[in-house]
């Protein structure tokens, strides 16, 4: 069986960032917005899924965003 692979965005609300769990090797980030996050990790997973983990050809990556946010109800 082939080895899954994924891409978490967690919001940060402290420090208002997107950062990055993934099992790709070196696969590290931390964005503003969940748009620049995808972005990013689009850029940068295919190379490092070779240069860091032999991987070779197409790749199906799972994607998940997680996050919230208070409101205060009137």
């Amino acid at each position: 069986m082939a080895q899954s692979f994924y891409v978490k965005a967690i919001w940060d609300a402290e420090a208002g960032v997107w950062c990055s769990e993934s099992n790709i090797l070196g696969l590290v980030l931390e964005t503003a917005t969940l748009s620049e996050f995808e972005s990013l990790a689009r850029h940068f997973a295919p190379e490092l899924l070779a240069e860091n983990m032999g991987v070779q050809g197409p790749v199906p990556i799972r994607f998940e965003a997680e996050g919230g946010f208070d409101v205060v109800a009137a």
